[in-house]
């Protein structure tokens, strides 16, 4: 049996692991690549998984040549996730709300963590309707540098109050992962997407299936 990790607060990542979002962010790319006269596998794209926007715009670059149209794919993209949001909605992932109602029983503070900007963090939450469960957040703009850097998480925890050591980062990405283990965290990791583990110490990572494991493990 696994042991029982000792922490005093937890930071969730936000796209991915409490939204489901990242299906929608990968349709709306491919579309919108589509539409330019571009195909990729959707390999490649659960590869993105976890990123700072601007590093996969990076990744676009050097995939499709200097003359691929940013600002074009930009735009494309933005009309075609918030077609797909509009019609499908966004959805929580499974064990959310138990989770969260479970720390709060216990008086365990939470912070979400997230690579996104906080113009779309603060969207997604309302969207989803879940924007009251989460009074603490920390965004890509309120650091200099984004995951795999560990920045984020040392900001969360000094949201919390608390040493980053005795904070529980749970988290779907492998970069999300990266950036737990570099803050001294203590990392989960929740895979979506069973991909390269490289930078990912797995004997310091405790690796769950879903958050209905994870809560069955921490509780």
């Amino acid at each position: 049996m696994i042991k029982r990790p000792e922490f005093s607060a937890v930071i969730l990542d936000l796209d991915g692991l409490v939204l489901d979002t990242e299906k929608t962010y990968r349709i709306a790319w491919c579309s919108a690549l589509e539409t330019m006269g571009y195909s990729f596998s959707q390999n490649f794209y659960q590869r993105l998984s976890g990123l700072q926007y601007e590093s996969i715009e990076r990744i676009f670059l050097e995939q499709c040549g200097t003359d691929f149209d940013v600002a074009l794919f930009r735009k494309i993209s933005v009309e075609q996730w918030h077609d797909y949001v509009d019609a499908e909605g966004l959805a929580v992932k499974p064990g959310v709300f138990d989770l969260l109602a479970a720390l709060t029983e216990r008086q365990i503070p939470y912070c979400l963590a997230t690579n996104s900007l906080s113009e779309n963090a603060e969207r997604n939450i309302d969207i989803a309707g879940i924007a009251h469960l989460f009074p603490n957040k920390v965004t890509r703009d309120q650091v200099k540098r984004g995951k795999p850097a560990p920045d984020i998480f040392l900001l969360a925890a000094r949201v919390l109050g608390l040493p980053v050591g005795q904070c529980l980062v749970i988290e779907d990405s492998v970069v999300g992962v990266e950036a737990a283990q570099v803050a001294g965290a203590i990392p989960v990791w929740v895979p979506e997407f069973y991909l390269s583990q490289a930078g990912v110490d797995l004997e310091k990572v405790y690796l769950c299936s879903d958050l209905m494991e994870l809560e069955q493990l921490l509780f």
